[in-house]
This record gives structure tokens, C-alpha cells and sequence, in this order.
């Protein structure tokens, strides 16, 4: 390829839209353009990095057994209103009507197509095993799509899904999966990490999000400082928190004028924060919802959703007038009198461990001291609802937990029989009995993981591509137009590499040298190669490594094809 016959319209300046690296440097460098709010158009040198990514992937799962097929992405209601999920999905799923007035949506997921697909052909346990995939673009309608292809509305995803005759074939083939993932990311040269999720809208219990180390992501991952374990922070299993033992005195409301937050309660009272509680208040489609942790701790919101089993989608801060409903008031929420009845009250178990300790008495300028949680609260669910802490101990062997942020680029999930269920997805066992599938779905968001590498792999200058998924391996870059013999041994150059099976650019524009280089950096060629009549007077190419700016010199009457080749080899290895 020519840099002069490229569509790879670079920017000098930042856009002002772009708040992310990855974003503004696809901007810049000629990747992306934007059609709509969450919607790009991927131009030419984006389209050979997800070509490649692709490329990956098929020869992973290939290699897993799994087969490859394209589904629609125009998917009809019925199916979704079968499994139950067409009116609980959420507003991410964008719905339309035919001519007929009959309802689709665009595919958000393809559990409901493929189970439905599968139930028409497989009826023996002789056809499990079975595992299909696609790579097909998603459609969610994002409330606020942003950081370019990190958080968009229309993104090309793998996915996969596993169907097994019992829970141990379950077993082995999300173990499958897992493993293909992180060949698939070791190979696309990222830095990642498993880490324990949350099922989410998907369902089923049991998943894992493969998590691309990055300060920009959006995702928090906790992992132990000692053993192996690794979490999503709204995953992350807590033990509760053991209590010194105290004498129980009895409970008393005082008076706490303008104390509406847990550091001015404290303050006034001169009682320490590990003896109040923090309340929060939401609405959900099941009504209220008061959650009461430590003063010092956070709410997970997640884990109020799986513990309530109410939609994510659905929860919001509560209002003043519900607080009003139900018989409190904001700033002064605690579960001492709250009837069940109005709200559904949640209190983390380490609350429960506490003595005497000080909450709200649902009564404005009023809180309860030297309250008891087992003889004073009114509770519906105790359970493990805060979120984690760096230094909090691992739940697995105790060690201090460490923070850190991160990109999800894919998940595995069991399903189990959430949907076979559902759907009525059966096979005929060995004795005739009929038996759900047990499902496994397995995701890993394409486009995203090239965003994920450039938030990983950049410098100030541009993108520095890991070799096995840049758009070209190459640059060659004539530095004098006017010298003929550098411009035609430059060419030369190309088309030995380009014989040779390298994926090679040429930079043929009749542009000063500071121009070309610049562009070479931010578009990220793994490997530069010089040739002027310096380097020719010398007899040797300078070949800059983009990694780490390293230079090298080959000389020219070596067979510096292979030396060059070696460089990507090593590179590869390196990544």
C-alpha cells in the first residue's frame, strides 16, 4: 500500500469530543469516523486491526471445536417474549415494528435466536456436545454512549455458546473457552486479567470478564496480593466484618441539628465511624428499597439488585415524597421502626455484627444511639451488599486486596438451563427422558478490544501497536524525493518485503521527513525503515522499532529482509 493512495485522513488536533486516548488517537490517526452519537464508521487501516483481531478469535475457537455461523440481527419479539426477557431487557434494546405491525428488535444478545435455532435440530444426546459462534455486530441503545468504540451503540462482538448434556459437560466447556480467551488476548499482545463478574442481564450464575489493565477503563477489578484471586469490584465477595464485643446498652434518641451527613453525626457526637451506619435510598420496580452499611463502607448497587431481584435498569434514587411514604426522611434514614410493609430494608452483615452504634431515627434533626442491630432493627434481607475496598482481606486466604481499573474485551457465563428452560430447548437422554440443555454463552467484544489495546499501548506521540494486530508491520519511508537512488532503492525495499509476505507501507507523498515520521508515530507502525542518501552513503537501512524507539541498522549487503522479519518475530514473541 501507498501512503499516497491511503484513506487515512490524519488530524493534527485533538477532538473535542474525544475524552479517552483511544478515541482521540482513532480520530486522529485516520480509524474511525463518527456518524451518529455511539455510531463510527470504521475506515480503512481500523478495518485490517479488526480483520485481525478476528482472525484470532475464529482460529481460537476453531481450534475449541466450535462451529461458526451468522444469525440475524433482526431477531422477532416472540422469542424474546418466550424466555421472558422482551419487557425486562431494559431500554438498551432497540425495538421496531415491520410493515405488519409486528414487533423485532436488533439484536442486543443472541440467546434466544440460537437456543431457538438449536431446538429445531439437535434432539439426541448422541448431538452433544454442540458449540457455534458468530462475529456479528451488537445494537444497544446506550443511554450515554461514549469514549468512542468503548461505549457504543452499534459494536462488532464474538459470540459464542456452548450446549452440553449435564452441569460437568457445562464445565469442561466453559473451562474450553476460558483458556481460548486468554490465547486470544495474549496473542493480540494485551496485558489482561480474569477477574469474577457478575451475570448481569445475561443470566445464569457463574462468569468470569476477561479485563484488559488500564487506567482509563471504565470496569474496577480488586485482586489479592497473595493467591490468585481476582474480582469485578461488584463481584467481589465480602466476609462480614467481626465486631469487639460490648456491652449492650440501652437504645436512646438524641438530638442532631443539621447532621444530615455520616462525617457531621460523627463529628457531633464525637463517636467514631465504624459505630454509625450510612444509609441510601432507591427506587425499583419493586418499590423502595433502604440499604444501611457501615459509616465507612459503600453501597453496591449491583448486589442490592441480586439480592432485591429487582432490574438494574429500573433503579434510581428515591425521592423526598417516598422517603415521606414510608415514614422517613433523607439524612435521617435507619431501619429502627420502619415498616416492611413501605420499603423493603436491607442491612449489610457486618451492620449486624455491630453494638451500639448510631443510625437515623426517621425523624428529622433525630438519630438513635447505642442501638442494637439484632434487637432493634426491622429487617427483609441481611446479606453481603457493600462494596470493596483496596486493603479489604481476599475472601479466599485473608491477604490486603489491591485496586486497579480495567476494560472488559470479554466474559464467559454458564447459563445453565436459564434458557433451555425457557425455551423449551430438549434432547432425549440415554434411558429417553427428556432434558433441558445446559447452555454456556460466551462474549468478546472486537471493535472494543482494539480500543482497549491503544488505551494500553500509546504514547504522546500515537498508537503503538502490538505486531500481531496493526494494520501494517512496515513503513518504509523514502527520505528525499528529489534523490533518486534512495527513492528507488526505497521502492525496491517495498517490494521485497512485500514478496517476502511483510505487510509493508510506502510512504511515497512528496512531504518533508518530520511530516512522514510524525504520521508514522501516530499511526503506529511497529517498524520504520529509512532510506536516504545517508544511510545508502553508509551502506545500511535504519529500521526504528516504534516500541521503544530502539534503532538498529542493517546493512544493505546483508539479507536484510530476514533481519527485518526477525525484528517482527521477536516483537510478536515479546508482546
Amino acid at each position: 500500500m501507498r501512503v499516497s493512495q491511503m484513506y487515512a485522513p490524519t488530524l493534527r488536533e485533538v477532538p473535542a469530543e474525544a475524552e479517552v486516548i483511544s478515541h482521540q488517537l482513532m480520530l486522529r490517526a485516520g480509524f474511525i469516523r463518527k456518524a451518529a452519537g455511539g455510531i463510527y464508521s470504521y475506515l480503512p487501516l481500523a478495518w485490517r486491526v479488526l480483520k485481525k483481531i478476528e482472525n484470532i478469535v475464529r482460529e481460537e475457537m476453531d481450534a475449541t471445536g466450535a462451529q461458526e455461523l451468522l444469525m440475524p440481527i433482526v431477531q422477532p419479539a416472540e422469542i424474546w417474549q418466550e424466555s421472558g426477557r422482551w419487557d425486562v431487557y431494559g431500554q438498551e434494546m432497540f425495538k421496531l415494528m415491520d410493515r405488519h405491525e409486528r414487533p423485532f428488535s436488533l439484536g442486543p444478545t443472541h440467546e434466544e435466536m440460537v437456543t431457538t435455532l438449536i431446538r429445531q435440530d439437535v434432539r439426541s444426546y448422541r448431538q452433544l456436545p454442540l458449540c457455534v459462534y458468530q462475529i456479528q455486530n451488537k445494537y444497544r441503545d446506550e443511554k450515554r454512549p461514549r469514549f468512542g468504540l468503548l461505549r457504543g451503540r452499534e459494536f462488532i462482538m464474538k459470540d459464542a455458546y456452548s450446549f452440553d448434556k449435564n452441569v460437568e459437560g457445562l464445565d469442561v466447556s466453559y473451562q474450553k473457552m476460558y483458556d481460548a480467551y486468554s490465547k486470544v488476548f495474549t496473542r493480540c499482545g494485551l496485558n489482561f486479567r480474569p477477574v469474577e463478574a457478575d451475570s448481569g442481564a445475561i443470566g445464569g450464575s457463574g462468569s468470569h470478564e476477561f479485563t484488559v489493565i488500564a487506567g482509563s477503563g471504565e470496569n474496577e477489578i480488586v485482586f489479592c496480593s497473595k493467591c490468585d484471586y481476582a474480582a469485578n469490584v461488584e463481584k467481589a465477595e465480602l466476609k462480614p466484618i467481626a465486631a469487639a464485643d460490648e456491652e449492650v446498652k440501652p437504645m436512646e434518641k438524641v438530638v442532631t441539628p443539621e447532621c444530615k451527613t455520616i462525617a457531621a453525626v460523627c463529628e457531633y457526637l464525637k463517636l467514631p465511624i465504624d459505630h454509625s451506619v450510612k444509609a441510601v435510598a432507591y427506587n425499583s420496580n419493586k418499590g423502595l428499597i433502604l440499604c444501611f452499611v457501615r459509616g465507612d463502607h459503600e453501597v453496591n448497587e449491583i448486589k442490592i439488585v441480586n439480592t432485591c431481584g429487582v432490574l438494574e435498569d429500573s433503579l434510581e434514587m428515591a425521592s423526598e415524597e417516598q422517603l415521606t411514604a414510608a415514614g422517613t426522611v433523607g439524612g435521617y434514614m435507619g431501619p429502627v421502626g420502619i415498616d416492611l410493609t413501605k420499603a423493603t430494608v436491607v442491612v449489610d452483615s457486618t451492620v449486624m455484627n455491630m453494638h451500639n452504634i448510631c443510625c437515623g431515627a426517621n425523624e428529622e434533626g433525630y438519630h438513635f444511639v447505642n442501638v442494637d442491630p439484632k434487637r432493634d432493627f426491622n429487617v427483609t434481607y441481611v446479606a453481603d451488599i457493600r462494596m470493596i475496598q483496596e486493603g479489604d482481606p481476599c475472601p479466599h486466604c485473608g491477604a490486603p486486596v489491591v485496586k486497579a481499573r480495567g476494560i472488559e474485551v470479554g466474559q464467559v457465563f454458564k447459563l445453565f438451563t436459564k434458557y433451555s428452560e425457557a425455551l423449551h430447548a430438549t434432547f432425549l437422554d440415554e434411558e429417553g427422558k427428556e432434558c433441558p440443555m445446559v447452555m454456556g454463552c460466551y462474549g468478546i467484544g472486537v471493535s472494543r478490544t482494539m480500543a482497549a489495546a491503544i488505551e494500553q499501548n500509546h504514547d504522546e506521540n500515537g498508537i503503538i501497536w502490538p505486531v500481531t494486530i496493526a494494520p501494517y508491520e512496515v513503513l518504509v519511508v523514502p527520505m528525499n524525493a528529489k534523490d533518486k537512488e534512495s527513492w528507488d532503492k526505497a521502492e525496491a525495499i517495498y517490494e521485497e518485503l512485500k514478496a517476502a509476505g511483510v505487510e509493508t507501507v510506502i510512504d511515497d507523498r512528496n512531504e518533508r521527513p518530520g511530516v512522514k515520521f510524525k504520521d508514522a508515530d501516530l499511526i503506529g507502525y511497529p517498524v520504520r525503515v529509512v532510506v536516504g542518501p545517508k544511510t545508502l552513503a553508509n551502506g545500511q537501512l535504519e529500521v526504528k522499532i516504534r516500541k521503544n524507539g530502539e534503532i538498529k541498522y542493517l546493512p544493505l549487503d546483508s539479507d536484510y529482509v530476514a533481519g527485518i522479519k526477525n525484528i517482527l518475530a521477536e516483537l510478536a514473541v515479546n508482546a
